[in-house]
């Protein structure tokens, strides 16, 4: 692999690595997992003539059950970036509302076709195809390079600053050494780990089950929650599938497994009766992915030398679907800010923080919201055999704005410097 040619900031002087390394490169910035916001923060910095490797631990971008949501917001970063149109060239349904339906009542919670936007509408988008997208616009730039099945082991750090990692992979060990580094490498941070950064929980812990089965014409189109006794489950279109969330209380998923498959598919045709037709599609439990959930955000998101983004700095709760474009909104923020300074060389750490200061607020806020609705509905379906009672205030058809454009748009969302 060439090596990147920019000038090297770093002491010649540097701790002799236990591995042999099979090269170095000399980079301005050096991403650290290629989701939403690792790969959208290395295509705003390629586009400005910076410097930059992503590193991804996998060697294609297929994972089961990521999320699939691209809101507005995101939308219209794309727009700022002129990408927008040609993102919708791709395959994609529309989520314009979000629905809550229970055996006796149905709500909208968000209703999207009201907002201003040229985007009034979730667009749902595999995840994998989304980020070729973006790496491929990348691509374009000599200055950027991706590297698939780069699993990152090791922190360079030098006199407290962070210098860049040591990753596996190709045949053997290699160093990237960058003015800046950036985990962007989601809910299970190996960046985050190897930092010993210290975080704080934010909501109470749930577990989901996430599955797809066929969608059939007739079926609506968008997305659906239904809530019976004692169950949640969520639909979100995937154009010929829906993907499946069926929320449970945390740890019981043994307890589940142990009842049968036969159990489960009762379970869920009983909240979801339309599904009758094609719940015997769900045969294995390899077909079933596990996720643990709990929300959680980082006392301090950087080193120096270091920042973290997205899941990385902040776990998010899968309420609302607003993970991704949080994650989106925190790269677009990294790249306004470091822009000037990482093509001048040098990174202070006061330029980090006002990273951190920039999206906190937001992220306290939306995990505050998320956290509310955990509590208000989730917990109390999860916990009781008994038909909930939606609340009121759902049906108060003056409050559909504020959801929708807190779930749109998020708090202060963030906007492309031009």
């Amino acid at each position: 692999m060439a090596s990147h040619l920019t000038s090297n900031p770093f002491p010649q002087e540097t701790p002799t690595p236990t591995h042999d390394i099979l090269d170095v490169q000399n980079t301005n910035c050096c991403i650290v997992g290629g989701g939403p916001a690792g790969a959208v923060l290395a295509l705003m910095l390629a586009r400005q003539d910076i410097s930059v490797i992503l590193l991804e631990a996998h060697k294609d971008f297929d994972r089961d059950f990521r999320g699939d949501t691209i809101h507005p917001s995101v939308m219209e970063i794309m727009e700022e970036l002129g990408l927008a149109e040609k993102l919708l060239q791709l395959p994609h349904a529309k989520m314009r509302q979000i629905r809550i339906r229970t055996p006796e009542a149905s709500v909208t919670l968000a209703d999207f076709s009201h907002l201003k936007t040229h985007y009034p509408y979730i667009t749902m988008l595999p995840q994998a195809r989304f980020l070729e997208f973006i790496t491929t616009e990348a691509q374009k730039y000599p200055n950027f390079q991706l590297v698939m099945g780069a699993n990152v082991q090791e922190l360079i750090e030098e006199d407290g600053v962070v210098r860049g990692v040591r990753y596996r992979g190709h045949g053997g060990w290699h160093e990237v050494r960058a003015i800046l580094t950036v985990g962007a490498d989601g809910r299970h941070s190996r960046l985050r780990q190897l930092a010993g950064f210290e975080s704080i929980q934010t909501s109470p812990p749930m577990d989901v089950l996430w599955f797809r089965l066929p969608k059939q014409p007739g079926d609506y189109e968008g997305g659906m929650g239904r809530i019976g006794r004692g169950h949640i489950v969520a639909m979100l279109d995937r154009g010929d599938q829906w993907q499946i969330a069926y929320v449970i209380p945390k740890g019981e998923y043994q307890e589940i497994r142990a009842s049968g498959m036969e159990a489960l598919r009762k379970s869920i045709v009983e909240v979801v009766p339309e599904l009758q037709d094609r719940i015997q599609h769900l045969q294995d439990w390899s077909q079933i992915a596990f996720l643990s959930v709990e929300s959680s955000r980082l006392v301090r998101w950087y080193r120096p030398g270091l920042l973290l983004i997205g899941d990385a700095a902040h776990v998010m709760s899968p309420v609302g679907g607003v993970g991704i474009n949080y994650a989106i909104q925190d790269a677009v923020v990294a790249a306004n800010v470091l822009s000037q300074p990482l093509k001048q060389g040098h990174v202070e750490l006061h330029e980090l923080a006002k990273v951190q200061r920039q999206r906190e607020l937001p992220t306290r806020i939306i995990q505050a919201f998320q956290s509310f609705i955990q509590q208000q509905i989730f917990a109390r379906v999860l916990n009781s055999n008994q038909l909930l009672q939606l609340p009121g205030w759902l049906r108060l058809p003056w409050l559909r704005d504020l959801p929708a454009r807190l779930v749109a748009y998020g708090v202060f969302p963030a906007h492309v410097k031009t």
